[in-house]
């Protein structure tokens, strides 16, 4: 008497889906666009460095110098934080299930003796691991680019802060938009509208609007010291309302949580309808 095969736990269904997904992301023309962007903020290091190699000041805030460290911290807040990781979160995060549905692919992953919800958690996996790969060695390299040897004992923990803040950033932005790639028919559109839309109005409006973006709540992580003045210093007066560290990585551990418990209830619950 033959027995049915005993379908993988959820667990073992997301591991086969991460193993399944991450050699396609590592090799897709997504890959491409995330070394181009994270390629630029590496470029202007090194041209930074090449200019004050040749003895120019690379960087003045009203005619004062402004050290490696303090550029460092700049690139991090404006080109990683502001930009890049929301960025790659919209890409990458509404891309998991939408891509499977334009490339009429999901019936061959949802066809497979696991859970629905599994295939969604194994691919944000393997975004996780595929935009660190690229994003952390980028800001090495500016890092080590930017901060001279002499500096760089004083300024590692922040350093090493900054590392973990990116990591925690990308799956925060990426779990929201997996939700929403797998719960909304045009993902992409209502990331980017959230990303460059909401989150830029609501973090300037004065009031509670600020916490129910992502950004908020990461950007109070930043371990670095702003320049006292100049524009910079305008931005991080508007941003100054920021919550205790704990409060942040609490409220960021929850949205990813929440956000993949609910891509997974809309994954298992709705019907994909592929075009022919």
């Amino acid at each position: 008497m033959s027995t049915r095969p005993v379908p993988p736990s959820f667990a073992a269904g997301a591991v086969r889906v991460f193993g399944l997904s991450l050699g396609e992301m590592l090799w897709s023309r997504r890959t491409v666009f995330l070394l181009l962007i994270t390629g630029a903020p590496v470029f202007l290091a090194l041209v930074a460095r090449i200019v004050q190699g040749s003895g120019v000041v690379p960087l003045r805030v009203n005619g004062a110098a402004v050290d490696g460290g303090s550029i460092f911290g700049m690139m991090i807040w404006v080109f990683f934080l502001r930009f890049i990781v929301p960025v790659l979160g919209v890409f990458y995060g509404t891309a998991l299930i939408a891509d499977e549905v334009e490339d009429r692919t999901l019936t061959y992953l949802f066809t497979r003796p696991i859970r629905r919800g599994a295939v969604l958690v194994g691919k944000y996996l393997a975004y996780i691991v595929s935009t660190t790969l690229v994003v952390l060695p980028s800001v090495v390299l500016v890092y080590f680019l930017l901060v001279p040897l002499g500096q760089v004992a004083r300024t590692f923990v922040a350093f090493a802060a900054d590392l973990g803040l990116l990591a925690l950033g990308l799956a925060a932005y990426g779990a929201l938009f997996a939700l929403v790639g797998a719960a909304l028919k045009r993902p992409l559109v209502s990331g980017l509208v959230f990303v460059f839309g909401w989150e830029q109005v609501a973090l300037l409006v004065p009031g509670y609007l600020k916490r129910f973006t992502v950004a908020h709540y990461v950007q109070a992580l930043v371990p670095h010291a702003m320049p006292s003045e100049g524009v910079a210093s305008l931005l991080q007066s508007v941003l100054r309302d920021n919550p205790p560290a704990l409060v942040c990585i609490l409220v960021l551990a929850a949205v990813v949580g929440a956000a993949l418990w609910l891509g997974v209830k809309a994954v298992e619950s709705r019907e994909y309808v592929l075009d022919q």
